[in-house]
């Protein structure tokens, strides 16, 4: 990272938690101190303090792995330090047990674009894709793709697409199809608490279609980190042994497992709400850029399946990560965060979340912070700000 690009990110980072209004005030983005006085103080309502601390994986953290096997409907689940570490060890697993080291998933999947090459590299685990377009596979992909595998993994929902999912139907149709090929189903479910809104089904219900899941605790429910992985008794103890080998038994992990509880309980019934007001603020944007006169603009999807989306601009990134910043600075309301321009060329894109902060947002309020950012780009009047 050159010095210019390391001074933008403290100067972001300083606008963004001076701002007095944001869609979203990420836990991971807090202070030390901040971290700890929220776990001090949601600690004693999920957990007995007074208990012995956890001691490589007892205590407190046995607690959240029955919480976390109770909540997704399965035989038991095991803590993981990350869910990099959980899917290596659920897919190595399964590619034991179905003789196939062939995992089929989606090549803008986590484990393709996020892990450098890891379900290879460290697990001698080989991927092919049913689909590259832009959406999770069908069921006539998985059923007519011309290589065998034994497990299909899916990434629900599809992060690096828009945060996208299936209908339930289609949902349901794509797991048939793999168990024709005799393949098991596994589901990267990093985000998978806040999809029972578009599915219109509880957690056991999607997780009841899969062979094993993964969840994460400081995603959606804004943890200090962590994952597990659920399914089968015999599988989680299998993965278990695989976590050990991987360098996951770890003698005490009692902050992170306070801090998945406290999401649980805090966060979790909150989600519903934060997926349906982010389809207000989608709605918004989408009209807030078009008022303003932007050439073209893009908000996908267009009624967010989960309380995440994207926002895609036709406009250098560094332009936009600029007008972020003075908006923060000058306005005190941060619209957005961090721009990338990875994408097609001349379009760049960012990720917008909408949780506790964002419920107090109006749409006429969505309007009148494009209108402030969109007046810091590149050939606007500065007079309209």
């Amino acid at each position: 990272m050159s010095g210019r690009e390391k001074d933008m990110r403290q100067r972001r980072r300083l606008a963004l938690r001076g701002a007095k209004r944001r869609l979203a005030v990420p836990g991971l983005e807090s202070t030390t101190g901040e971290r700890l006085s929220a776990l001090v103080a949601g600690a004693a309502s999920v957990h007995d303090l007074d208990l012995p601390s956890d001691l490589y994986g007892d205590g407190v953290v046995e607690e959240l792995e029955r919480r976390v096997a109770e909540l997704l409907g399965t035989e038991a689940s095991a803590f993981f330090p990350s869910g990099t570490m959980a899917q290596q060890a659920a897919l190595r697993s399964w590619a034991g047990r179905t003789g196939s080291p062939v995992v089929a998933l989606h090549p803008l999947a986590h484990p393709e674009v996020h892990e450098r090459g890891a379900l290879a590299s460290v697990s001698g685990l080989r991927t092919v894709h049913p689909t590259t377009e832009a959406r999770l596979p069908r069921a006539d992909e998985v059923r007519g793709f011309e290589e065998p595998f034994g497990t299909l993994m899916l990434e629900l929902p599809l992060r690096d697409a828009g945060f996208t999912l299936p209908t339930w139907e289609e949902l349901k149709a794509v797991v048939a199809a793999a168990r024709e090929r005799d393949a098991v189903v596994h589901f990267d479910g990093a985000r998978l608490w806040e999809c029972t809104t578009r599915f219109g089904r509880p957690l056991r219900d999607i997780v009841a279609l899969a062979d094993s899941v993964y969840v994460s605790f400081y995603k959606s429910l804004d943890g200090i980190g962590g994952a597990a992985l659920a399914g089968s008794a015999s599988l989680v103890d299998e993965a278990r042994t695989w976590r050990h080998r991987y360098g996951g038994q770890i003698a005490q992990q009692f902050p992170t497992a306070l801090s998945a509880l406290i999401g649980i309980e805090q966060e979790l019934p909150r989600l519903p709400s934060y997926v349906a007001h982010a389809r207000t603020v989608a709605a918004a944007l989408a009209e807030g850029f078009a008022e303003a006169g932007v050439a073209w603009s893009r908000v996908h999807p267009a009624q967010p399946h989960t309380h995440e989306f994207q926002v895609w601009l036709p406009y250098d990134a560094d332009d936009l990560d600029l007008a972020t910043v003075r908006q923060a600075e000058e306005t005190g309301t941060a619209l957005f965060r961090k721009w990338t321009g990875q994408g097609p060329p001349g379009l760049s894109m960012t990720e917008v979340t909408v949780s506790a902060a964002g419920l107090e947002w109006t749409a006429d309020h969505v309007r009148e912070a494009v209108a402030q950012f969109v007046a810091r780009l590149p050939g606007a009047d500065a007079g309209t700000a």
